[in-house]
């Protein structure tokens, strides 16, 4: 089967560039490569792709700027594989991506989200290891090789801490034009699409091969949106409505673990440093009601 590879892009060129070139060094060729271009304003990317000579690699440019959340609908919109991947124009795969996800699909068929193992990069490219995804890395994600989780187990998992990796996730297709993205949470609508997966009876396989490296610099919008005090107001207003729906279906465990905030509040903690260094009375308002407000 051919796994098919959306980036919607919006960035810097260059590294735009680096993540086509990890999509050609791919050890199995099954893939499809579609780069959508959100009308960024610089010209070099369509000139460079306009001699493109690889039938699976595949160009397009938005008429209009649609913003993240509507371009990822645009991935969505064109799909025509059974399973995507929506990349961010800045990450890497790793040679061994596409063998790793299609391995997981044929293991399991039914699957909704496939999680491979990440790791993270820096803005030149250098492995890292900021305190949260040390975090991430060595006390959320889930330890024992192979695991599935789905339903109550999942929203769970992902409500105590999000330990995922949203642009190395592989989706079926079929599960994100059935459940859309929240309007309104524009940077953490990652972790409410996953959640509202969850709610839905879905599942997701996280398999340890490492086989990504996501980019992590300061310049990053949900970093700057941490600092404005946006990130943490979007992140209260989800939980709340994630504790509201759980009670709904009787999940008290995972309304009690969305209740809490646990790690949103010791994140908060460890940001207080760089607000006040920031000066933002906003952000500083914000991060300090993540970690007291109920």
């Amino acid at each position: 089967m051919t796994l098919q590879i959306f980036v919607p892009f919006w960035g810097d060129p260059d590294l735009l560039f680096e993540t086509i070139d990890s999509v050609r060094a791919q050890r199995n060729p099954d893939w499809e490569l579609t780069i959508i271009d959100d009308c960024y304003p610089d010209e070099s990317v369509a000139a460079r792709l306009s001699s493109e000579t690889d039938p699976r690699i595949t160009y397009v440019r938005n008429p209009v700027n649609l913003g993240i959340t509507e371009n990822y609908r645009e991935a969505i919109r064109r799909a025509t594989a059974a399973h995507i991947t929506i990349l961010g124009c800045d990450d890497l795969l790793h040679p061994n991506y596409v063998d790793t996800i299609l391995g997981v699909i044929a293991r399991h068929p039914d699957v909704d989200v496939i999680q491979p193992g990440a790791e993270v990069i820096d803005e030149h490219g250098t492995v890292v290891r900021p305190l949260a995804d040390r975090i991430k890395q060595d006390v959320l994600t889930p330890r024992g090789g192979e695991i599935v989780l789905a339903g109550e187990q999942m929203a769970t998992s992902l409500l105590r801490g999000d330990w995922l990796y949203w642009p190395s996730l592989t989706f079926r297709t079929a599960t994100l034009r059935r459940i859309d993205f929240r309007e309104g949470l524009p940077i953490i609508q990652d972790l409410a699409l996953l959640i509202d997966i969850a709610f839905d009876g879905g599942s997701l396989v996280y398999t340890p091969e490492l086989a990504f490296s996501y980019r992590r610099h300061g310049s990053s919008a949900s970093q700057k949106t941490l600092l404005d005090g946006r990130r943490f107001r979007d992140e209260r207003t989800y939980y709340r409505t994630a504790r509201e729906l759980a009670a709904r279906r009787g999940w008290r465990r995972t309304a009690r673990v969305a209740r809490a905030r646990m790690m949103g509040r010791l994140h908060a903690v460890t940001e207080v440093p760089g607000v006040l260094r920031h000066g933002d009375r906003a952000g500083l308002k914000s991060t300090l009601a993540h970690i007291f407000a109920i």
